[in-house]
């Protein structure tokens, strides 16, 4: 489905306020600690925050709900073991 566009466009408005809801977390995300445990869930979680908009300017919004789902997860991981913090 990459570079075809969903026949769906309820779909792409909704997954467009829900990326758009989401950015300010992954903007403002500062580590709590300086260690490669940080290092790494900050990472995955902005890799898959980028893929989620990539995804999603391709018109495959099945794979950039998927991937925005797992960069929630990795901040959300990062914050519950403490090692990050979201600022917004």
């Amino acid at each position: 489905m990459t570079g075809r566009r969903s026949s769906h466009p309820d779909l792409e408005e909704k997954l467009k306020k829900y990326l758009d809801k989401a950015r300010p977390r992954f903007t403002s995300v500062e580590k709590t600690e300086d260690s490669l445990k940080a290092d790494k869930l900050i990472s995955s979680a902005l890799n898959y925050f980028s893929d989620a908009n990539h995804f999603f300017e391709e018109g495959n919004y099945v794979n950039a709900l998927a991937a925005l789902e797992y960069a929630e997860g990795w901040l959300d991981a990062g914050c519950e073991l403490g090692f990050l913090e979201i600022k917004a």
